[in-house]
Protein backbone atom coordinates (compact mmCIF):
# COMPACT_ATOMS: atom_id res chain seq x y z
CA UNK A 1 0.00 0.00 0.00
CA UNK A 2 2.81 2.77 0.79
CA UNK A 3 4.12 1.96 -3.30
CA UNK A 4 0.61 3.60 -3.92
CA UNK A 5 0.00 7.56 -4.12
CA UNK A 6 -2.04 8.55 -1.12
CA UNK A 7 -4.59 10.33 -3.56
CA UNK A 8 -5.04 9.48 -7.46
CA UNK A 9 -7.85 11.65 -8.73
CA UNK A 10 -7.94 10.32 -12.31
CA UNK A 11 -9.01 11.47 -15.33
CA UNK A 12 -12.67 12.50 -13.49
CA UNK A 13 -15.62 14.37 -14.79
CA UNK A 14 -18.79 15.24 -12.98
CA UNK A 15 -21.71 16.73 -15.25
CA UNK A 16 -25.06 17.57 -14.38
CA UNK A 17 -27.14 18.44 -17.19
CA UNK A 18 -31.34 19.19 -17.66
CA UNK A 19 -33.73 18.32 -20.22
CA UNK A 20 -34.42 14.32 -20.94
CA UNK A 21 -34.46 14.98 -25.24
CA UNK A 22 -32.36 17.84 -25.86
CA UNK A 23 -30.01 17.85 -22.71
CA UNK A 24 -28.43 20.66 -21.52
CA UNK A 25 -25.56 20.71 -19.20
CA UNK A 26 -25.37 22.91 -16.41
CA UNK A 27 -22.31 22.50 -14.84
CA UNK A 28 -19.33 20.43 -15.72
CA UNK A 29 -16.61 19.72 -12.95
CA UNK A 30 -13.08 18.38 -14.48
CA UNK A 31 -10.38 17.28 -12.15
CA UNK A 32 -6.97 15.55 -12.66
CA UNK A 33 -4.14 15.38 -10.35
CA UNK A 34 -2.03 12.91 -7.62
CA UNK A 35 -0.78 13.70 -4.26
CA UNK A 36 2.05 11.22 -3.30
CA UNK A 37 2.79 11.99 0.09
CA UNK A 38 1.35 12.51 3.31
CA UNK A 39 0.74 16.54 3.94
CA UNK A 40 -2.04 19.82 3.74
CA UNK A 41 -3.41 20.71 0.78
CA UNK A 42 -5.28 23.83 1.15
CA UNK A 43 -8.98 24.23 -1.55
CA UNK A 44 -10.53 27.35 -2.19
CA UNK A 45 -12.77 29.30 -5.06
CA UNK A 46 -16.05 30.82 -4.99
CA UNK A 47 -19.88 29.63 -3.96
CA UNK A 48 -20.61 26.84 -6.26
CA UNK A 49 -17.89 25.87 -7.99
CA UNK A 50 -17.24 22.47 -7.68
CA UNK A 51 -15.38 22.44 -4.33
CA UNK A 52 -17.89 20.24 -2.57
CA UNK A 53 -18.63 18.87 -5.17
CA UNK A 54 -15.13 16.95 -5.36
CA UNK A 55 -14.44 16.12 -1.97
CA UNK A 56 -18.10 13.65 -2.39
CA UNK A 57 -16.14 12.32 -5.53
CA UNK A 58 -13.06 11.64 -3.63
CA UNK A 59 -14.87 10.07 -0.47
CA UNK A 60 -17.00 8.21 -2.66
CA UNK A 61 -20.60 9.86 -1.83
CA UNK A 62 -20.66 10.75 -5.18
CA UNK A 63 -20.53 9.34 -8.43
CA UNK A 64 -18.10 10.28 -11.20
CA UNK A 65 -19.94 10.57 -15.01
CA UNK A 66 -16.38 9.48 -15.89
CA UNK A 67 -12.35 8.96 -14.41
CA UNK A 68 -12.50 7.21 -10.97
CA UNK A 69 -10.63 7.99 -7.75
CA UNK A 70 -8.26 5.86 -5.57
CA UNK A 71 -7.20 6.06 -2.31
CA UNK A 72 -4.29 4.31 -1.45
CA UNK A 73 -4.71 2.27 -4.57
CA UNK A 74 -8.09 1.55 -3.96
CA UNK A 75 -11.00 2.78 -6.62
CA UNK A 76 -12.90 4.64 -3.34
CA UNK A 77 -16.28 3.63 -5.59
CA UNK A 78 -15.76 0.24 -5.37
CA UNK A 79 -15.43 0.12 -1.67
CA UNK A 80 -18.07 -1.38 1.02
CA UNK A 81 -20.07 2.13 1.81
CA UNK A 82 -19.79 1.23 4.79
CA UNK A 83 -15.96 0.94 5.01
CA UNK A 84 -15.44 4.21 2.42
CA UNK A 85 -15.06 6.59 5.42
CA UNK A 86 -11.53 3.91 6.44
CA UNK A 87 -10.07 5.26 3.39
CA UNK A 88 -11.51 8.90 3.03
CA UNK A 89 -13.43 11.03 5.03
CA UNK A 90 -15.39 14.31 4.63
CA UNK A 91 -15.96 16.64 7.25
CA UNK A 92 -17.96 19.36 6.78
CA UNK A 93 -18.12 22.74 8.75
CA UNK A 94 -19.27 22.33 11.90
CA UNK A 95 -16.90 19.24 11.66
CA UNK A 96 -20.17 16.86 11.20
CA UNK A 97 -19.41 13.50 9.06
CA UNK A 98 -21.14 13.43 5.96
CA UNK A 99 -22.49 10.41 5.55
CA UNK A 100 -22.44 7.81 2.38
CA UNK A 101 -25.49 7.40 -0.12
CA UNK A 102 -26.13 3.49 -0.72
CA UNK A 103 -25.74 2.63 -4.23
CA UNK A 104 -24.93 -0.76 -4.66
CA UNK A 105 -25.40 -4.14 -2.42
CA UNK A 106 -22.16 -4.32 -0.16
CA UNK A 107 -21.57 -7.94 -0.65
CA UNK A 108 -21.09 -6.48 -4.02
CA UNK A 109 -18.35 -4.66 -3.33
CA UNK A 110 -14.52 -4.48 -1.48
CA UNK A 111 -13.43 -4.60 1.75
CA UNK A 112 -11.03 -1.38 3.09
CA UNK A 113 -7.61 -2.24 3.12
CA UNK A 114 -7.48 0.33 5.92
CA UNK A 115 -8.39 0.54 9.67
CA UNK A 116 -8.71 4.12 9.37
CA UNK A 117 -9.15 6.81 6.88
CA UNK A 118 -5.65 8.17 5.00
CA UNK A 119 -7.74 11.09 3.84
CA UNK A 120 -9.47 13.51 5.76
CA UNK A 121 -11.41 16.45 3.89
CA UNK A 122 -12.49 19.29 5.71
CA UNK A 123 -14.89 21.13 4.14
CA UNK A 124 -15.37 24.82 5.25
CA UNK A 125 -14.80 24.06 9.25
CA UNK A 126 -15.52 26.78 12.01
CA UNK A 127 -12.08 28.98 12.85
CA UNK A 128 -13.40 29.45 16.07
CA UNK A 129 -11.00 33.03 17.50
CA UNK A 130 -11.18 32.05 21.08
CA UNK A 131 -8.20 32.11 22.59
CA UNK A 132 -6.00 28.95 21.53
CA UNK A 133 -8.76 27.32 19.40
CA UNK A 134 -7.22 27.87 16.30
CA UNK A 135 -3.72 27.03 17.00
CA UNK A 136 -5.36 23.87 18.78
CA UNK A 137 -6.38 22.97 15.33
CA UNK A 138 -3.50 23.44 13.20
CA UNK A 139 -2.59 21.41 15.50
CA UNK A 140 -4.67 18.87 15.01
CA UNK A 141 -3.98 18.75 11.10
CA UNK A 142 -0.25 18.91 11.43
CA UNK A 143 -0.31 15.59 13.41
CA UNK A 144 -2.78 13.84 11.13
CA UNK A 145 0.16 14.72 8.14
CA UNK A 146 2.56 13.42 10.91
CA UNK A 147 0.86 10.21 11.04
CA UNK A 148 0.57 9.53 6.97
CA UNK A 149 -2.34 10.69 6.71
CA UNK A 150 -3.15 13.68 3.63
CA UNK A 151 -5.51 16.54 4.95
CA UNK A 152 -7.08 18.75 2.50
CA UNK A 153 -8.27 21.95 3.97
CA UNK A 154 -11.60 23.92 1.52
CA UNK A 155 -11.51 27.83 3.53
CA UNK A 156 -13.91 30.30 1.91
CA UNK A 157 -12.24 33.30 3.21
CA UNK A 158 -14.25 36.42 4.38
CA UNK A 159 -11.79 37.69 7.05
CA UNK A 160 -7.79 37.56 7.02
CA UNK A 161 -7.08 35.32 9.61
CA UNK A 162 -8.73 32.75 7.43
CA UNK A 163 -5.78 33.52 4.62
CA UNK A 164 -3.17 33.28 7.59
CA UNK A 165 -4.12 30.01 8.31
CA UNK A 166 -3.91 28.98 4.96
CA UNK A 167 -0.90 30.60 4.61
CA UNK A 168 0.40 28.80 7.42
CA UNK A 169 -0.55 25.46 7.38
CA UNK A 170 -1.21 24.48 3.51
CA UNK A 171 2.09 23.11 1.46
CA UNK A 172 0.12 23.19 -1.63
CA UNK A 173 -3.03 24.88 -2.81
CA UNK A 174 -5.81 23.88 -5.16
CA UNK A 175 -8.13 26.53 -6.56
CA UNK A 176 -11.39 25.42 -8.00
CA UNK A 177 -13.68 28.32 -10.37
CA UNK A 178 -16.53 27.01 -12.74
CA UNK A 179 -15.70 23.35 -12.56
CA UNK A 180 -12.12 23.66 -13.14
CA UNK A 181 -8.92 23.44 -11.04
CA UNK A 182 -5.87 25.22 -10.86
CA UNK A 183 -2.78 23.79 -8.59
CA UNK A 184 0.03 25.75 -6.78
CA UNK A 185 3.41 24.35 -5.26
CA UNK A 186 3.11 27.83 -2.92
CA UNK A 187 1.02 30.06 -1.50
CA UNK A 188 3.07 32.68 -3.13
CA UNK A 189 2.17 30.95 -6.24
CA UNK A 190 -1.16 30.85 -5.79
CA UNK A 191 -1.70 34.32 -5.46
CA UNK A 192 0.26 34.93 -8.85
CA UNK A 193 -3.01 33.64 -10.56
CA UNK A 194 -5.01 36.84 -11.59
CA UNK A 195 -8.69 34.32 -11.10
CA UNK A 196 -7.42 33.77 -7.01
CA UNK A 197 -6.49 37.35 -6.56
CA UNK A 198 -9.60 38.77 -7.93
CA UNK A 199 -11.59 36.32 -6.11
CA UNK A 200 -10.10 37.37 -3.03
CA UNK A 201 -10.41 41.10 -3.67
CA UNK A 202 -9.52 43.10 -0.51
CA UNK A 203 -8.83 40.24 1.29
CA UNK A 204 -5.03 40.49 0.17
CA UNK A 205 -4.35 43.69 0.83
CA UNK A 206 -5.83 43.12 4.34
CA UNK A 207 -3.91 40.22 5.39
CA UNK A 208 -0.73 42.24 4.81
CA UNK A 209 -2.30 44.71 7.56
Amino acid sequence: MTSQPLLHVDQVHKTYSRGVFNKQVTFDLQADFTIHEPGIVGVMGPNGSGKTTLFELITGSNNPTAGQVLVCGQDIHQVRSDQRDRLAIHYHQSYQVRHFRKRRPNFMLQPSHTDYPMVHLFDEPQFNTQDGYIGFMLDFFRRLRDEGRLVVLCVHPNEPFHLQIMQEICERYIFVQHGRLSLAPTYDGLLANPDVTAYLGDLVGGQAA
